[in-house]
């Protein structure tokens, strides 16, 4: 077998992925080996293949592949998660192109076209990865609202309601409006955006005073039942007890006093708006004020909006302006920069809303989070710097609201049986409440007719804080074999953007669920940036097609690409020329292979002197770099694990190694050799599969006929023998000596072919092992020792050793000599020309500093080349 000279990664990436899924090498079950298990960041059924995920997924795959060269049982477990608002947010566009409203659905048949649609559409990027390489064990593929997994999601509610940790509440919630759900703390992005301070003047009731009131929310007036003022400050002492009109609306409301106010914002007077801002509840509950909802569920007004009934909350800012202008209720604006809250999946402005909604309280869940990560280390972040970000999220965390106001999604297992807020039971299912509601109300008669189940359905991280238990059920059977065996899972790879939404949840689900932590370490990788430093994204339009780079690059080269510049936890800069690195590497193992491959083996002949050193010091090479490689990988800096590996091959195996094995021209190599150099290229392939699996394969199998038995992806990974640093560290100092040849034969133009003769000067005792080495790469008809320094010859030095090629028979003396004197004569003019620029004083008095220094430069680099060719000058002569 042969590799084609033509490489066509495309097909031999189809070859393989086919080779290994037809042999199963991708599925693990339970046995006697140690398992190594990684449960996938399950990507949106929404999602394509992107940058992150190319990135991300790449680095899973590294460690599983390595894994199962360890010897271990390895199972990565794919799937998908629901993702209740973008996904809806599909299916309701999609409804809309054909003429359907989602209101004029039911439930279910809402969720027949989501369903629809995520079968179309859900399993994209999965089979995208496959293109990558990934090797998940596709069998067991999960999905967020498979059966067995919202099973799942609804018996963790209602344990932790019957613990008392889930319960329903009146609060403050933020509010999606083009979602037109409810989004939890985490999921709203805070931005500094450009507006205005509008200056409001609020009538005072019975008298001909104004107040004067700022505000960045005009439109809020409609919802105004208080103005609050510092009872300390003495500006206002003469509004303690009257009342202002709300300019507009005409509403009369109390002046209160409350030292919440801050005396230097604005006026000192204060706004209360109790249905619209979180602080304005909290002042409004303290002093028992009215709350006034103002908006619909699509942030436009209702009818508390009077003539702005209808309008959408900016549209009436800018109205609602000219209208207090007309009526001189508005003194004055002014620009204002001020932190605006929007949506992370729908990027609208979100508006605070008071709605009765589902919370689980966090205070005491998270503490053995918390000591996992930041006590005891049963927990590992990687990079250490994120556990900062972790202990902040953590011990600030509030109770989380888990409600959402969607059809997509598990719905809430909560179950009404009359019209009161505390009318409900909740139940695992329909029977269960069914029983549950006649023994709370004592009413026999009660049957599922006469229970409604809550609309609103769960946030979808409520489903994939259990995902590293949920795809193995171990919530509903945590006594099952596999659950047991694959649980807890070794390494988690994410983005550390949802180090809170997801990685922090899983650690608190895991120790309320088993008392173990659901993985040891977590890998957080950097996300992808452009060479701007700009996130990469579809508006920007600076995120390349995933799937066009894989086909130019290939898979492998695509993989190698991505990891030369991400070290762990930091932004990785993407440049294209990087894929391009990472092709010419794939090559550059290929071309290897075909050289070998190209040698006539000679049964009959010895093994020369320099093959033998030459093997002999590429094994311990490699022992000491499989060291430095194994520290990379459990120290998760999988970037240097890959640069030592590429190191390690192009410059040892192929630049120094190839070249001292190398049969002279059409002649054949020993026996002994070949083997030897094949053996050391099998252990390359070795340590190369998880980087580059494709590639590493197709040679793998062309070397020799392999059984499946004997595929790479299942063979061993290497293991280091006995380290010689003497061996090494001579082998390094022949390379600086072959370097120094090769320099002057460069420079001099001495062919290759041209025999020379090394005269050294040793100053200092270093070894003559290598020689022959040296004698073969340096085509070196001779090798002696001088006592000083060699007239009429080239030189240079390694350490305090001198080394000397004789000019005679090395180079044609003459026409070096007429060489040097052409360049010298050039550079005494260049000289000139300069000197005179410097002598101009016009030219220096107003030429600016910095081409002044240039011109400086120029010349005393001139003069010192001048110096120097005169000295070789006089040596030739």
């Amino acid at each position: 077998m042969s590799i084609a000279s033509n490489y066509d990664a495309s097909s031999v990436e189809d070859k393989w992925y086919s080779y290994w899924m037809e042999h199963n090498y991708f599925h693990s079950t339970p046995d006697d080996r140690e398992p190594y298990t990684i449960v996938i960041p399950p990507p949106n059924v929404t999602g394509v293949l992107h940058m992150g995920h190319m990135l991300n997924n790449t680095i899973q795959d590294v460690l599983i592949r390595r894994a199962r060269l360890l010897g271990k049982n390895a199972c990565w477990v794919p799937g998908t998660d629901h993702a209740s608002i973008a996904t809806e947010a599909k299916v309701v566009a999609r409804l809309k192109e054909q003429g359907i409203n989602k209101s004029d659905l039911t439930r279910e048949e809402f969720l027949a076209h989501a369903w629809k649609w995520k079968e179309e559409y859900g399993g994209v990027i999965l089979d995208q990865l496959k293109k990558l390489g990934a090797s998940c064990d596709w069998e067991r593929t999960a999905f967020t609202m498979d059966p067995a997994m919202s099973e799942s999601v609804i018996k963790t509610f209602v344990d932790l309601h019957k613990k008392g940790l889930i319960y329903r509440g009146y609060r403050m919630v933020n509010w999606d409006p083009e979602a037109k759900t409810t989004l939890s703390d985490e999921e709203v992005i805070h931005e500094e955006r450009q507006g205005l301070l509008y200056y409001l003047n609020y009538k005072i009731e019975g008298s001909k005073d104004t107040l004067t009131i700022a505000t960045t929310r005009p439109e809020t007036i409609f919802g105004d039942t208080a103005i609050c003022i510092n009872p300390n400050d003495e500006r206002f002492t003469h509004l303690k007890g009257k009342k202002a009109i709300v300019p507009i609306c005409g509403r009369i409301i109390p002046i209160i006093e409350d030292e919440y106010v801050d005396l230097e914002f604005g006026t000192g007077c204060l706004k209360v708006t109790p249905a619209h801002d979180e602080n304005d509840k909290m002042l409004g509950d303290k002093h028992n004020l009215e709350v006034i909802d103002i908006f619909n569920d699509d942030a436009s007004l209702n009818s508390f909006g009077l003539h702005y009934e209808g309008q959408d909350r900016f549209e009436c800012r800018k109205n609602i302006k000219k209208e207090l202008e007309a009526l001189e209720a508005l003194v004055k604006t002014e620009n204002h920069i001020n932190k605006v809250g929007t949506s992370e999946r729908t990027k609208a402005v979100i508006e605070p809303k008071l709605s009765d909604q589902w919370f689980l309280k966090m205070s005491e869940l998270v503490k053995p989070a918390i000591k996992a990560v930041l006590e005891t280390g049963d927990v590992k972040l990687f990079p250490k710097k994120f556990e900062n970000t972790y202990r902040h999220w953590m011990e600030n965390c509030r109770d989380w609201n888990i409600s959402r106001q969607l059809w997509w999604g598990q719905q809430i297992p909560a179950y009404f049986y009359g019209d009161g807020k505390e009318d409900f039971v909740v139940a695992e299912n329909i029977e269960d409440a069914v029983t549950l509601s006649r023994k709370r109300t004592g009413d026999q008669s009660l049957t599922a007719g006469h229970l409604k189940q809550d609309e609103d359905s769960l946030d979808t991280w409520f489903s994939s804080w259990l995902w590293p238990m949920s795809v193995f059920d171990g919530i509903r059977n945590p006594k099952n074999e596999e659950f047991n065996y694959y649980y807890p899972t070794n390494d988690l790879v994410t983005g550390p953007d949802i180090l809170f939404f997801w990685v922090a949840r899983m650690i608190v689900a895991g120790y309320e669920y088993t008392g173990k932590r659901p993985f040891e370490n977590v890998y957080l990788t950097g996300l992808v940036r452009d060479k701007q430093r700009r996130k990469m994204s579809k508006s920007l339009g600076n995120s390349p097609d995933a799937l066009e780079l894989i086909k130019e690059y290939g898979a492998d080269g695509v993989r190698v690409g991505l990891l030369l510049s991400s070290a762990a936890g930091n932004d990785l800069m993407f440049d294209e020329d990087l894929l391009k690195q990472g092709k010419g590497f794939i090559k550059k193992n290929l071309s290897a292979f075909s050289l070998i491959q190209g040698w006539e083996i000679d049964e009959n002949i010895a093994q020369p002197n320099h093959s033998e050193q030459g093997l002999e010091w590429y094994t311990n090479r490699f022992n000491e770099t499989l060291i430095e490689i194994e520290d990379h990988y459990s120290k998760y800096r999988i970037s240097d694990a890959l640069m030592a590996s590429y190191k390690l091959v192009w410059n040892d195996f192929c630049g120094w190694l190839l070249e001292i094995i190398k049969p002279a021209y059409k002649q054949p190599i020993d026996r002994k050799t070949y083997d030897g150099i094949i053996a050391a290229f099998e252990n390359n392939l070795r340590i190369l599969h998880p980087f580059i699996p494709f590639a590493s394969e197709e040679i793998w199998q062309t070397i020799a006929n392999r059984t499946p038995e004997d595929a790479l992806i299942i063979n061993k990974w290497p293991i280091s023998g006995a380290i010689n640093k003497e061996i090494i560290s001579d082998f390094d100092y022949a390379t600086q000596v072959i370097s120094g040849i090769r320099t002057i034969r460069k420079s001099k133009n001495i062919a290759f072919k041209d025999e020379i003769e090394l005269h050294i000067l040793k100053n200092e005792n270093t070894s003559s092992a290598y020689d022959t080495i040296i004698s073969k790469l340096g085509n070196v008809s001779k090798i002696a020792f001088t006592n000083d320094v060699l007239e009429n010859a080239l030189s240079f030095r390694v350490k305090s050793n001198e080394y000397f090629i004789p000019l005679a028979g090395a180079i044609d003396v003459e026409a070096e000599i007429s060489k040097i004197e052409e360049e010298l004569k050039y550079t005494k003019g260049f000289l000139k020309s300069v000197r005179g620029k410097l002598s101009n004083e016009r030219f220096v008095n107003n030429a600016p500093e910095k081409v002044v220094a240039i011109e400086k430069q120029k010349m005393t680099d001139a003069e010192a080349k001048i110096e120097a060719l005169e000295k070789r000058l006089a040596s030739l002569a």
